[in-house]
């Protein structure tokens, strides 16, 4: 009997435990060296000690740590899963080692500040760290980020002695952390949440409740895990107003670190998921027996909100970091195999039964996905640098010229929704697409994309729902300084394509783009007439095509932003074999851009036309009559 494995193979299919995975580093370097002019900043305060060659040298280490330690795990750790036995949480064989590994590395503190152990890193150079760790082993990388955004909540809201005892366990790995908001009542409605916390004459506070859906609730990769647990006091308000922050060890802790024992927090159970199977998910029991014991974070109750906003924000701007690594992996994958595979032969022969056969990537629709994917990839990772670039410049400018910080926070604040729901959304597309270049050989799993795709599903859920980062878009973000970052935002779109409208390889695709800016700033007036005229009622509908209309221009300008400079560039090239791969490199730019104004930049004028149309069926169609059940 013939099996596949008898017959022709595709391309060989390497074992599990191999590494799969890939990324261009020569297009993060192209980001950060070349379009955004990273070396302005390096080496001035507060990035004193970090150059050009430093940062180059981390990325490329970086990768190396993750093709040999994460990348093996990957596939091992999707197939085994955790398991859940004695009450306690183990994670894929080999994770708690890759764990020692990252931290012995230093990998996971490239950004922190460097009063805690961190190298103090710019923000830019942290997205691309973290897109290569998470590239390697999603469901791995979630257990330390956690614990880093944990931290990070605490080194802004906490009190001396929270710092002193937390953020250096937490920074260094020896304890990890989790946030915990979701309940089995209070999803997306978290002012619903039920957890209590009452207040003990010590100043300290007894947890009870349950929590869902928690990443990293537990692991045996850390001594002690922080759970920062969103609760409300006895007495307080009800909804989002009336909950506190708090710090809740699994174990409790001396202040001087020494573990003193369980803190009544349970798992009640581990989730058997579509994806990111190596990242325990879990329900949590918090104070079953009484003798749950947290402390609030800082000293203020009713502020838990605000406090945990700023590691959600952290967050989706990683859940966004998460899509474009999958992504980026993916589409390389399926740009080698598209190489190596050869089937029927070129168009120009399509007749000839003697042909010779062609590699699938002389095929006219695998070159349009291979394009497609390369565009959204490299354009959404522009997207990502591009925020983070105004983060680092937040700090740059802060107390010397406030003006600039404050435009560059609020575009900070304007791009990090589409950044989460934009990145995710495209890059299950990406990982769909990749599949189907593959053919059948993607959808089975001696190849790694079918992961990636499996894993890149929950980016657009986790984190709040891309409907909700829309509606964060449309009900707040283009509020704030008085619609000031929206209108900088467009200003910027607009002098972009002014100045550059006579391009000679460029230019004839900026009209695209100016039609799409025009598109985007007129949609945005007509949302605001609904706000002002009570038709409440269409925001939620309009709100997702807004956010998506808004990252196609943002990822449009920066695409073509790139290409320019490419074009430059590549001019400036000798004309000898000795640049062919950067030439070939800066072609490949210029052709990304064409392609995305081409085929993806007119679907703004397109979404446009079809919120002009303010059609309400949604809301129209009776509920009984969605289906005859």
């Amino acid at each position: 009997m013939k099996t596949r494995a008898t017959e022709e193979a595709p391309v060989s299919n390497p074992q599990a435990s191999q590494n799969r995975y890939r990324a261009d580093l020569r297009e993060m370097k192209f980001l950060l060296f070349e379009q955004f002019r990273l070396g302005d900043i390096l080496g001035r305060a507060p990035f004193e000690a970090w150059g050009v060659d430093e940062t180059s040298m981390v990325l490329d280490e970086t990768y190396k740590f993750a093709c040999e330690v994460l990348g093996p795990l990957n596939a091992t750790g999707d197939r085994s899963g955790c398991r859940l036995e004695g009450g306690r949480v183990y994670a894929p064989e080999g994770f708690k080692e890759a764990w020692d590994k990252l931290y012995e590395a230093g990998w996971k503190n490239v950004s922190v500040n460097p009063d805690w152990g961190g190298q103090g890193a710019p923000h830019a150079v942290f997205a691309l760290v973290e897109e290569i760790l998470s590239g390697a082993n999603t469901a791995f990388n979630m257990y330390p980020g956690l614990a880093h955004g944990a931290a990070e909540v605490i080194q802004l809201f906490g009190t001396a002695r929270q710092k002193s005892l937390f953020l250096p366990r937490l920074y260094g790995g020896a304890w990890g952390g989790t946030m915990c908001l979701t309940e089995p009542h209070a999803g997306s409605d978290v002012g619903s949440s039920r957890t209590t916390a009452k207040k003990l004459d010590d100043g300290r506070y007894q947890i009870r409740g349950t929590k869902i859906f928690i990443s990293g609730g537990d692991h045996d990769m850390a001594e002690n895990i922080v759970h920062l647990v969103l609760a409300r006091v006895e007495g307080a308000p009800p909804g989002t107003k009336g909950l506190s922050l708090f710090i809740v060890p699994r174990l409790r802790v001396k202040d001087d670190g020494t573990i003193e024992g369980s803190n009544d927090v349970a798992v009640g159970s581990i989730e058997h998921k579509m994806g990111i199977n190596g990242s325990a998910t879990c329900v949590l029991n918090f104070g079953e027996n009484d003798g749950c014991i947290g402390e609030l974070v800082g000293e203020i109750e009713n502020h838990g909100m605000a406090q945990m906003f700023k590691m959600m924000n952290g967050a989706r701007i990683a859940v966004g970091v998460q899509g474009v690594a999958v992504a980026s992996s993916a589409f390389l994958n399926a740009l080698d195999y598209a190489r190596d595979r050869k089937q029927g032969p070129s168009i120009d022969h399509w007749k000839d039964p003697t042909a010779p056969r062609v590699a699938i990537v002389e095929h006219a629709d695998v070159r349009r996905m291979l394009l497609e994917m390369k565009a959204k990839v490299e354009g959404i990772r522009a997207l990502i640098v591009k925020l983070a670039l105004h983060q680092d410049l937040v700090h740059v400018h802060q107390g010397s010229d406030d003006q600039k910080a404050q435009y560059h926070q609020g575009q900070v604040d304007l791009l990090v929704p589409l950044v989460k729901a934009y990145g995710s959304d495209q890059a299950f597309r990406v990982c769909e697409m990749a599949i189907q270049t593959y053919g059948g050989a993607g959808y089975i799993k001696d190849y790694p994309v079918e992961q990636y795709c499996r894993d890149a599903k929950i980016f657009s859920i986790y984190e709040g729902t891309n409907h909700i980062q829309a509606m964060d878009l449309v009900g707040r973000k283009l509020a704030q300084r008085g619609g000031q970052n929206l209108q900088e935002f467009l200003g910027d779109v607009a002098a972009f394509v002014q100045k550059h409208q006579g391009h000679p390889t460029v230019g004839p695709y900026l009209a695209e783009l100016g039609a799409a800016q025009e598109a985007l700033a007129g949609t945005a007036m007509r949302m605001l007439t609904w706000f002002q005229t009570g038709r409440m009622a269409m925001v939620p509908l309009a709100a997702n095509r807004f956010l998506e209309m808004m990252s196609v221009v943002a990822v449009g300008w920066l695409l073509l932003e790139g290409a320019v400079l490419a074009a430059e560039k590549a001019a400036a090239l000798p004309n000898d074999e000795s640049s062919a791969r950067d030439r070939a490199f800066y072609e490949g730019k210029r052709h990304a851009a064409a392609y995305y104004a081409r085929h993806v930049l007119p679907e703004v004028r397109s979404h446009a036309e079809i919120l002009g149309r303010e059609d309400r069926s949604p809301l129209d169609i009776p509920t009984d009559a969605f289906a005859s059940l």
